[in-house]
C-alpha cells in the first residue's frame, strides 16, 4: 500500500479500502456527532456492514475512474479524518472534493494539506479541468479550506440540501487547471 506525505508532522494520506472498514468505523464513531454536523458521512456508516459498503463503492468508484477516497492518518498510525472525490467525469474535465476530519485532528491543516495532493493529481495526472468544493453555507471550517485552496465562490443554491429535517444553502466553490498551476507556481 502506498502512503502520501502530508509534511514534516509524520501525518500521510492513504488510500481507503474495504478490508478498513473496522478502522473507518471506529474513526466514525469517534466524530460522529462533529462530523455530522454538515456532511451525511456518519448517517451512511451506521455499522459494519454498511462502512465496508460505503468503502466498496468507492472502491468501485477508483476501478472505473468514476471518484476516490482517502483517509488521513496520524503519525502515530490514527485514521482521522479523509479527503475524496465524490464524482469524477473525465469526459467533462470535472471533479467534485470533500472532505471530513474528526475533532481531535481540527486546526492542524491536514485537510488542507491532503485536498492540495489530491487535486494536484486530479489536475497534472487525470486531466481535471475544475475541481468542485460543494459546502453548506454554515460550515466554515469547509469554506476556509476552499480558501486556502485558491477556490473562487461560484454561488449558492439557497435552500437545495435536506439534511437531518432542516434545508441548507449549498456554497459552490471552484478552482480550473489554469488557476491550479499559477497558484503554484507563486511562492
Amino acid at each position: 500500500m502506498f502512503a502520501i506525505s502530508l509534511g514534516d508532522d509524520g501525518a500521510e494520506l492513504r488510500p481507503l479500502e474495504p478490508w478498513q472498514a473496522e478502522e473507518f468505523l471506529a474513526h466514525i464513531e469517534r466524530g460522529r456527532e462533529f462530523i455530522g454536523q454538515h456532511v451525511g458521512l456518519p448517517d451512511a456508516n451506521k455499522d459494519l456492514e454498511s462502512a465496508r459498503a460505503f468503502l466498496q463503492s468507492y472502491a468501485e468508484k477508483a476501478a472505473t475512474d468514476t471518484g476516490r477516497i482517502h483517509g488521513i492518518w496520524t503519525a502515530d498510525g490514527k485514521l482521522v479524518g479523509g479527503v475524496l472525490f465524490r464524482t469524477m467525469d473525465l469526459a467533462q474535465g470535472t471533479a467534485e472534493a470533500g472532505c471530513w476530519l474528526e475533532p481531535s485532528a481540527v486546526g492542524k491543516g491536514l485537510v488542507t494539506r491532503a485536498a492540495r495532493r489530491i487535486i494536484d493529481w486530479a489536475v497534472e495526472e487525470r486531466g481535471i479541468h475544475r475541481v468542485e468544493w460543494h459546502v453548506s453555507s454554515s460550515n466554515e471550517p469547509s469554506i476556509a479550506v476552499a480558501r486556502r485552496l485558491g477556490m473562487t465562490r461560484d454561488g449558492v443554491l439557497r435552500e437545495s440540501f435536506f439534511y437531518r429535517g432542516n434545508r441548507a444553502d449549498m456554497e459552490i466553490w471552484s478552482v480550473l487547471a489554469p488557476e491550479w498551476r499559477a497558484a503554484k507556481q507563486q511562492p
